[in-house]
C-alpha cells in the first residue's frame, strides 16, 4: 500500500468512525448543532498537536521536554513568545489533548476544565496579529449547554466520549499533503451538510463542485498571490483552489457567525498560517471588507435569489454603480457576481456558482449582463450543470466563468451543457471526475461539440439580445424514432383480444360459483 492509499484509509476511517461515534452520542440533538462540538474537539486536537510536535522540534537540542521547559521561569516566556510568533497561539502542557485524554482515563476529566483550557488558548492571542482569528472561534462549542447533559458530570461523559473517539486516530503530520484531521474535518462538514439538508447549505457545497470551480478558474495558473470566496460558508472550495495552483493570501467573506468559524478552524487545520488568511464575519453586499485587495482568483457558490436591500450608499458602491442598475431586490445574484469583476486583478478569474435566472432574466439583470458582455468582455464560459446536485435545491445551477485577460477568446463565449453528466447517489446527483475532465477539456479546447459545447461569437449574443439561456447556443434535441402507427394499432387490437378472452374465461368461473357477476 502506498504512503497516499495508506492516508486515504487513514482519513476514510477516521471519518467513518467519527460520524458514526456522532450519530450514537448525540442522541436528541440536531446533527446541525452536534457538529459544533465533534469538529470544535478536532480543531482543539490539531491546535495541541501543532503545538507539541513545534515545541518538541523547538526545543530538541537543549535536552528538555516541553513540560519542563515550561516550567522554568527563564524558557516559558521565551517558549511564549516563540509559539505566539510562529503558530499564533499558546498552550500549556496541561491544556494539551492528550493531557486531556490523561485525565479521562484517570477520571478526574471534566468540561470546566477543558472550558478553562479552551479561554486560557483563546487569551493568549490578546493584544497579537492572530487575536482576530482565535477571539470566538469556539465560541458555538458551548460546554454549558443543557443539550449536552443535565448536569456538569454527564456533560463530561459526553464529551469525554468524543475526545477518547478521535484520540483513536492515526495522524500523519510529516506531510501537509497528507494531512489527516484536516482531510477528515472536510469529509465530516460534507457529512454534516448533507445531514442537515437546507440548514447545511449556509456552510457545505459538494466536493465535486468545488473541484469544478476550483479548476476552472486556476487554468494555467502555478501561482496565485490572493485568491477569495465572496460567500465561503466553512472554506472548502477556496482551499480546493490550492490542489490546482499555490495559493499565497486567502480572503473570505461569510455572514453567519457559526460557518465563518468553521472556515476559519479548517484554514488552520490545513496547515494555513494565521498571518496569510482573512476570514470576514460580514454581509458582504452591505460592506466590503477589503475594498483596496484585488484577487488573482475568485471562487463563489452564494445564496440563490438572495433578497437583499437597495440603499444610497449601495447605489453610490463602485462595485456597482457603473452598471447603471442594480441587480434586483428579490434576487441577489449578480450582485455577488458585480463584487467580484470589480475585484478582478490585471488577469484575475472568476468562477461562481449560480441559479439559470440569471442567464434570461430581463430588466436590470439584462442590463447588467449587457455590461458585462459589451463593455468588460469578461465573461468567459456559460457551463449548465446538473439538477439536484445540492441538498438545498433540486434546481439545476450554472457555472460562469470570467477572465480580466481573455487574449485571442475575446470575441467569443464557450457555451456547454453538461446537464446529462452525472451519478445517481442516493437523494443527490454527483458529478464525477470524468464529468469534470469532460467539462475542463471542453473550455480549454474551445470546439464545438455536438449537443454539449458551442463557441458563440459575440454577435450570436447580440441576436439573441443578451439572453444566455444555454438551449438557445447547445442543440440538445434528441429526435424521437417515429411511431409506426399500423403496427401499434396492430398490437391495440391484439391486447383487446386477449383481454375479451380473458374476460369471457372470467364470466364463466363466476357463473360456477354462483355470484351472479359478469365483467
Amino acid at each position: 500500500m502506498t504512503k497516499k492509499d495508506k492516508v486515504q484509509k487513514q482519513i476514510t476511517d477516521l471519518t467513518n468512525n467519527i460520524w458514526n461515534m456522532a450519530n450514537e452520542l448525540r442522541g436528541s440533538m440536531d446533527a446541525n448543532e452536534f457538529k459544533s462540538y465533534i469538529l470544535g474537539t478536532m480543531f482543539y486536537k490539531f491546535l495541541s498537536d501543532k503545538t507539541v510536535n513545534y515545541i518538541n522540534a523547538a526545543l530538541k537540542n537543549d535536552g528538555m521536554t516541553y513540560e519542563e521547559a515550561w516550567n522554568d521561569e527563564v524558557y516559558k516566556k521565551d517558549v511564549i513568545d516563540v509559539l505566539i510568533n510562529e503558530i499564533g497561539y499558546a498552550m500549556a502542557p496541561d491544556e494539551t489533548f492528550s493531557h486531556m485524554i490523561k485525565l479521562i482515563e484517570t477520571k478526574d476529566f471534566s468540561v470546566s476544565k477543558l472550558e478553562k483550557a479552551i479561554t486560557s488558548i483563546v487569551n493568549s492571542t490578546q493584544g497579537k496579529d492572530s487575536e482576530d482569528i482565535f477571539a470566538n472561534i469556539f465560541s458555538d462549542m458551548d460546554l454549558a449547554s443543557s443539550k449536552l447533559g443535565r448536569d456538569v458530570k454527564s456533560r463530561s461523559d459526553l464529551i469525554a466520549k468524543i475526545f477518547k473517539s478521535i484520540n483513536t486516530a492515526e495522524m500523519d503530520f510529516d506531510d501537509s499533503r497528507f494531512d489527516v484531521l484536516g482531510s477528515a474535518y472536510i469529509e465530516l462538514i460534507n457529512k454534516f451538510g448533507m445531514s442537515a439538508g437546507k440548514k447545511g447549505g449556509e456552510f457545505y457545497s459538494p466536493t465535486p463542485t468545488c473541484k469544478l470551480c476550483a479548476r476552472l478558474a486556476t487554468i494555467g495558473m502555478k501561482t496565485a498571490l490572493t485568491a477569495a470566496d465572496v460567500a465561503c460558508g466553512s472554506g472548502s472550495m477556496l482551499l480546493e483552489i490550492n490542489e490546482y495552483c499555490d495559493v499565497v493570501n486567502y480572503y473570505g467573506q461569510e455572514k453567519n457567525n457559526s460557518t465563518s468559524n468553521l472556515a476559519k478552524m479548517n484554514m488552520i487545520l490545513h496547515n494555513i498560517d494565521y498571518d496569510r488568511f482573512l476570514i470576514s464575519n460580514v454581509d458582504t453586499l452591505k460592506y466590503d471588507p477589503t475594498p483596496d485587495t484585488m484577487f488573482d482568483i475568485q471562487v463563489a457558490n452564494p445564496p440563490y435569489s438572495l433578497k437583499w436591500e437597495h440603499t444610497v450608499n449601495i447605489e453610490n458602491d463602485e462595485r456597482f454603480a457603473t452598471y447603471g442598475k442594480l441587480a434586483p431586490k428579490s434576487h441577489a445574484d449578480l450582485a455577488f457576481l458585480q463584487h467580484m469583476i470589480h475585484h478582478m486583478a490585471e488577469d484575475g478569474r472568476i468562477a461562481i456558482l449560480l441559479p439559470h435566472g440569471v442567464l434570461f432574466r430581463g430588466n436590470s439583470e439584462e442590463q447588467i449582463r449587457k455590461h458585462i458582455i459589451e463593455k468588460q468582455n469578461y465573461l468567459d464560459a456559460v457551463i449548465g450543470l446538473p439538477a439536484g446536485m445540492f441538498s438545498t435545491t433540486g434546481i439545476p445551477v450554472v457555472c460562469l466563468v470570467l477572465r480580466k485577460q481573455r487574449n485571442g477568446d475575446s470575441d467569443n463565449i464557450c457555451f456547454i451543457d453538461a446537464s446529462k453528466h452525472f451519478t445517481k447517489k442516493k437523494t443527490i446527483n454527483v458529478m464525477t471526475d470524468e464529468d469534470i475532465d469532460r467539462i475542463v477539456n471542453a473550455y480549454t479546447e474551445r470546439k464545438d461539440i455536438d449537443k454539449y459545447c458551442h463557441i458563440a461569437t459575440i454577435e450570436e449574443i447580440r441576436e439573441n439580445d443578451y439572453n444566455l439561456n444555454i438551449p438557445r447556443y447547445v442543440d440538445t434535441f434528441e429526435e424521437e424514432e417515429p411511431v409506426n402507427i399500423k403496427a401499434e394499432f396492430e398490437a391495440i387490437s391484439e391486447i383487446d383480444k386477449e383481454i375479451k378472452e380473458t374476460e369471457t374465461e372470467l364470466n364463466k368461473y363466476f357463473e360456477e360459483l354462483g355470484l351472479g357477476c359478469t365483467l
